[in-house]
């Protein structure tokens, strides 16, 4: 497989450091509130990632983080009252109705930042010994300017970085580059003790810290949002390889931005929408789907009319194993002709691995619901139906699609009165069927009649 490694923007070929085994390091949310559509993305996007390695045959140690001690969080806490353990608790309980929604497995590890103080304590004092950190008026910080590599990830000189940056009168820091690694306690905000005084951590050491913890010195891929590369990501490669002396992370994977109507999502354009108030609407599974709709790098546009999109193209892939499963009941054994499926597995292993080209494995999926339908059409043999069920599930397994399926047994009333139906037009008797269709329709049964007998829905 080759992915685009943003350290090196250029597509390199995957090479774990222990074969057959890969961890993974992806950014999680601040749980101060819903998580919104911009975050859905790298959620679904590198869940498929995960998935596809997997279902390659790679252990995958994946972590996910979240952070529940920042600015904002204790924002959130006085405005409503509450202690900050009680507004993240609430949002990791929310983030995990939306994710469960959206079909993204658990992490192998969920850390928490206040989980891992003693972690993050013992990674700054690293980083004093080493001079690569500094004490001044009770918070600590890094002294960018020490780490020769400063700005590898993003590309940008430490000179352009520094133009950029902004200095505010009487600021205590050495230099306007260096960044926070721990902030001294204020009156009423939460703090834990620590050999630099009282007081909690900055944003980017946490992560440091965690992936340190769970998946060692050096991992193979961290990933996350275009918005971290500078300076969250560029700070923690700062951090970590000072600290450790060696590599921070092999690969760098970043997911484009997320436009509404081709415009920069952002709450003061009045265009933000969290990903339950989409879901309330369309439901969850679309917004997975228009995630992993286009190649992981590219901006992703979001329209009322494109979400509708989705759901046809959702509608498409559920008739098609509806289909499968009707005329399994009624095929007959033969020889099994299904060469299609392995030509359109081929396709979509090979858009997996050109930089996880979801766009591209989401066409190879339809092509074989094309082939499946022709197939169906005439007349495959249930050995060949079988092959069929079988490849769609995988491939629409490692997307995560098509999980809304119910495959619920009809009660033994509904089963009779489809049977009564089936005799009367059997006999002729259309106005006792017709009956029995209206009824069945009350009770939310739909009724179709094909060349291979009768199917049903539920409404």
């Amino acid at each position: 497989m080759r992915i685009f490694n943003t350290l090196t923007r250029e597509k390199e070929e995957l090479i774990p450091i222990k074969e057959g085994e890969i961890n993974i390091y992806a950014c999680g949310p601040t749980v101060y509130n819903f998580i919104h559509i911009g975050n859905a993305r790298p959620l679904c996007v590198f869940d498929v990632f995960r998935r596809y390695l997997e279902w390659r045959g790679y252990k995958v140690n994946f972590v996910q983080n979240f952070t529940d001690i920042d600015d904002k969080l204790i924002k959130k806490a006085n405005e409503e009252g509450i202690t900050v353990p009680e507004v993240a608790e609430r949002y990791i309980k929310e983030f995990w109705v939306d994710a469960n929604g959206l079909n993204v497995r658990k992490a192998t590890v969920h850390p928490r930042a206040t989980e891992n103080i003693d972690e993050i304590i013992r990674l700054i004092t690293t980083l004093m010994e080493k001079g690569y950190a500094y004490e001044a008026g009770g918070d600590v910080y890094y002294r960018t300017k020490k780490f020769a590599s400063y700005g590898k990830l993003s590309h940008q000189p430490l000179e352009e970085l520094e133009a950029g940056a902004r200095i505010s009168t009487g600021d205590i820091k050495e230099d306007p580059m260096d960044f926070c690694l721990w902030k001294g306690a204020k009156e009423g905000e939460p703090f834990w003790d620590s050999p630099f005084g009282k007081g909690r951590p900055g944003w980017h050491i946490e992560c440091s810290a965690m992936a340190g913890k769970y998946l060692g010195k050096t991992i193979d891929i961290h990933c996350g949002g275009f918005d971290l590369i500078f300076p969250h990501h560029e700070n923690e490669i700062a951090q970590s390889e000072a600290a450790n002396g060696c590599e921070f992370s092999h690969y760098w994977m970043h997911n484009g931005f997320i436009n509404v109507d081709n415009r920069k999502m952002s709450k003061s354009l009045g265009n933000f929408f969290t990903v339950r108030d989409v879901a309330e609407k369309y439901g969850y599974e679309p917004i997975r789907y228009l995630m992993i709709s286009s190649q992981y790098r590219g901006p992703i546009n979001y329209s009322v009319d494109i979400v509708e999109q989705s759901k046809n193209a959702l509608e498409r892939l559920y008739n098609c194993r509806d289909n499968i499963d009707f005329a399994l009941k009624n095929a007959a054994d033969g020889e099994t002709a299904a060469e299609f499926c392995e030509k359109r597995k081929a396709e979509f292993i090979a858009a997996m691995e050109d930089d996880l080209n979801t766009a591209d494995a989401i066409a190879a999926l339809f092509g074989l619901v094309r082939d499946i339908n022709t197939a169906i059409d005439a007349g495959a043999s249930k050995n060949t139906l079988a092959v069929c069920a079988q490849t769609f599930d995988e491939l629409a397994y490692v997307l995560g699609l098509v999980y809304n399926r119910k495959t619920e047994a009809l009660d033994s009333e509904i089963e009779a009165l489809i049977e009564k139906r089936t005799t009367a037009r059997k006999n002729k008797d259309f106005r006792t069927a017709d009956e029995i269709r209206d009824k069945l329709k009350d009770m939310g049964i739909i009724l179709e009649d094909t060349k291979d007998g009768v199917k049903w829905t539920r409404q």
